[in-house]
């Protein structure tokens, strides 16, 4: 397991200031050791939850051109037919995979393809399951088309914790199926929408693995 890039600054600060809090406290509780090794221990555990967030696993995984893989980490949490407003204008089937700050937040490409449409959307931070984070939080929209001319939307959504999206989808660009497509910080939300003659694989309630779960079959 390797550490992602995107948690490195953090990880910087984030130990100067645990460092700073133990020789302050150090400072405040001379004399009592039992306190300092207790406080000690909850922020090394806090630093350590630090590092495990930002953490990055290799995963192998066979391309396929018949199944979208799991873009994230997570738990899916909506699987419903809705209309899309902001690129297709019309049904698609909705598919959110709610990450947890435990999860894995790196996310990835579900098929490979040309991206054919990017934004960035600033936005509020309500909580990512909440039913208006898709349409009213902090967000980016990524259109890919893949080599079978059917187009599919990965929306990367912040949450109440999160404050940073990074995305890095350009326009015109291939991409292949399990490479990178981003990082969201702290809590999070991915939502996919796909083709009505999708067959859905997964099922509500269910945890998903980014480049290993199949979320769907396309014909």
């Amino acid at each position: 397991m390797t550490i992602h890039k995107e948690g490195y600054h953090t990880i910087i600060i984030a130990f100067a200031f645990l460092l700073i809090s133990a020789i302050l406290l150090h400072t405040l509780l001379q004399g009592y050791m039992l306190y300092k090794y207790i406080f000690d221990g909850i922020l090394f555990l806090i630093f350590l939850l630090i590092i495990y967030f930002f953490r990055s696993p290799r995963r192998e995984m066979m391309l396929s051109h018949e199944y979208l893989f799991s873009p994230a980490d997570g738990k899916v949490v909506v699987i419903e037919e809705v209309f899309e407003h902001e690129y297709f204008n019309d049904k698609r089937i909705q598919i959110s995979i709610f990450m947890s700050p435990l999860n894995v937040h790196l996310n990835r490409y579900p098929c490979s393809g040309i991206v054919r449409y990017y934004k960035y959307h600033p936005g509020d931070y309500l909580v990512a399951w909440h039913p208006k984070s898709s349409e009213q939080n902090e967000r980016t929209t990524v259109v890919i088309e893949n080599y079978s001319n059917q187009f599919f939307l990965i929306r990367q959504i912040a949450g109440a914790l999160a404050r940073r999206i990074v995305c890095k989808a350009v326009i015109g660009k291939s991409v292949k199926q399990g490479e990178e497509l981003g990082f969201i910080k702290f809590g999070s939300r991915v939502d996919l929408f796909l083709p009505l003659n999708a067959e859905v694989k997964v099922k509500l309630g269910q945890n998903v693995r980014g480049r290993k779960t199949v979320v769907a079959e396309i014909s």
